[in-house]
């Protein structure tokens, strides 16, 4: 097999590079146990033959350390979007990489800390991370310890940030959806970072607890890929490591369910028929999740403000009927905010409204008994 051709990075990248002081580059990795694979992830990601590891969640971010001038990115994504932290300040974004090793040069020779992280979502199409290379002189070291906190954010194109990073609801002239979504600046990756907390973006746009956007893809809803790690592989199911047991479960999951009137020849024929179906599943989806994590995780329902649907009001009753069956880690948080401006693509909330919502999930943690 042939070693295809060196991939350039974007102007996009090269420019932000530039602006950081930085030099950016790619090569093609000749072999993917050049890069080292000590790195720290929670992600569900799953092992390559070559060394490499697979994933397809959004948000997925890889964590290490390294001393030396520069650190070196072994990827294999032509599909999404990456940005590269180096000691917390972003530095340079890579777009559809393609199979490279992509260098961040130019820094003092000192110890650094470098994340990775997918902002992008591609539910069809995986990427793969190889781990980081030093530049020459220097040497990768031990990656930095798991955060004693964990949370989950499961959900849907809200909890990926789809389109956040755009100004205008139309994106199709600014550069689509792709180019103007940034998962690490969703209201879950912010509250994450705001408590000190390693965390999942279990979150797939679109998909509904029992109806899909306007009864799309019938027969499969948000539940038909939870368990998967690789989501477009039918029967894939990530092994959960023993490490992972997050402290707190967000669970945002009905805006498709509701958003769109029925369509002939739904399984539904009337709203309340909707709602029994959707407030059934949500329980069974609860009892997976207890199931999984155990009593003490805090589970926590969310809904938001959606017309004159019965969204909102179906999500406190599943928290009041836990609470009355004698689970009282369920709880209940409903968010809106008359500074929300849903400027994001689509109608989608802006990565200013990410940030007041990311506030507001804050507050409602605060107010809440953490088994931190």
């Amino acid at each position: 097999m042939q070693t295809p051709p060196p991939r350039h990075l974007s102007r996009r990248t090269l420019v932000t590079a530039a602006a950081a002081g930085l030099v950016a580059g790619v090569t093609v990795p000749s072999r993917a146990s050049a890069a080292s694979t000590r790195f720290h992830t929670v992600g569900r990601v799953e092992a390559a033959a070559d060394g490499l590891v697979r994933y397809s969640w959004p948000g997925i971010y890889f964590e290490g350390r390294f001393r030396g001038t520069g650190v070196g990115l072994v990827l294999d994504d032509s599909v999404n979007d990456y940005d590269v932290q180096i000691d917390g300040r972003t530095t340079t974004t890579l777009v559809t990489p393609g199979r490279t090793t992509a260098w961040i040069r130019g820094l003092p020779h000192a110890e650094h800390r470098v994340r990775l992280v997918k902002r992008t979502e591609s539910p069809w199409s995986e990427g793969r991370f190889g781990g980081f290379v030093a530049a020459p002189g220097g040497t990768v070291l031990a990656p930095p310890p798991p955060r004693r906190r964990q949370i989950e954010f499961i959900g849907d194109s809200y909890t990926v940030g789809y389109g956040n990073l755009s100004t205008t609801r139309d994106c199709s002239a600014n550069g689509g959806v792709d180019r103007n979504t940034d998962a690490d600046l969703s209201f879950g990756a912010l509250t994450a970072q705001r408590l000190g907390a390693d965390y999942q973006i279990n979150a797939f746009s679109g998909r509904g607890m029992v109806r899909n956007y306007n009864g799309s893809s019938p027969g499969t809803d948000f539940r038909t890929y939870y368990d998967r790690a690789l989501l477009a592989v039918a029967g894939d199911v990530w092994r959960k490591p023993a490490s992972w047991r997050p402290q707190v479960v967000v669970v945002g999951l009905g805006l498709n369910d509701f958003s769109t009137p029925l369509n002939p020849g739904e399984p539904w024929a009337t709203q309340t028929e909707l709602v029994t179906a959707y407030e059934s599943a949500y329980h069974g989806f609860l009892d997976t999740l207890r199931a999984r994590y155990g009593p003490r995780t805090l589970l926590l329902v969310s809904a938001t403000a959606l017309g004159s649907t019965p969204f909102a009001e179906t999500v406190e009753r599943i928290a009041r009927t836990r609470n009355a069956r004698g689970d009282d880690r369920v709880a209940h948080w409903y968010y809106d905010d008359p500074a929300l401006d849903h400027l994001g693509c689509d109608w989608h909330p802006s990565a200013q409204d990410h940030r007041i919502i990311s506030g507001l999930l804050a507050d409602r943690l605060a107010a809440l008994e953490l088994c931190w």
